[in-house]
């Protein structure tokens, strides 16, 4: 009798008690949380075909129109304000643009393009950086002049007050 209830025990242990230390379930939903019927086979697809299209659309509006898919190609011809027409090949791409054209194109064309938007920004940072020097040399000479100036007016006073 008392293997019996050991047995029982012993594999209550591993039915319920095991399984949960292993995999524990999680919390249980609120109660004010309604369950969610499960979705049939045709609109799981419809889900995944509705995803994928709005991911791709979201991968054109970043990568431009040079690698757009075939789908979301749009006119290339644009009209300006003075009437004439002008393809959008005609634009100087953009550096996100011409990365992921380099990109495509493999490392040796990905090495010099990487290496004009290195120099660019190089560029623009030996710029900024000269910019900055010039400006704090003009307000250290302006600060400088001040000072000699306050000492000649101290001098001047000094001699008034001594005569």
């Amino acid at each position: 009798m008392k293997v019996r209830v050991v047995c029982r025990k012993i594999y209550n242990y591993v039915r319920y008690d095991l399984k949960e230390i292993a995999f524990p379930s999680s919390l249980p939903d609120p109660p004010h949380i309604k369950k969610r019927r499960k979705l049939t086979g045709k609109e799981r697809i419809w889900v995944l075909k509705r995803a994928a299209k709005l991911y791709a659309a979201s991968w054109v509006r970043d990568i431009g129109p040079d690698l757009r898919p075939d789908d979301y190609k749009k006119d290339d011809i644009t009209e300006e304000t003075n009437g004439q027409k002008k393809t959008a090949k005609e634009k100087e791409p953009s550096t996100l643009e011409d990365l992921a054209v380099a990109a495509k194109g493999g490392m040796e064309t990905l090495r010099p393009a990487l290496q004009r938007v290195y120099m660019t920004r190089a560029s623009a940072y030996r710029d900024a950086l000269k910019s900055f020097i010039q400006g704090y040399q003009e307000g250290v000479q302006q600060v400088m002049e001040k000072k000699e100036e306050s000492k000649t007016q101290e001098d001047v006073d000094i001699s008034k007050k001594s005569t």
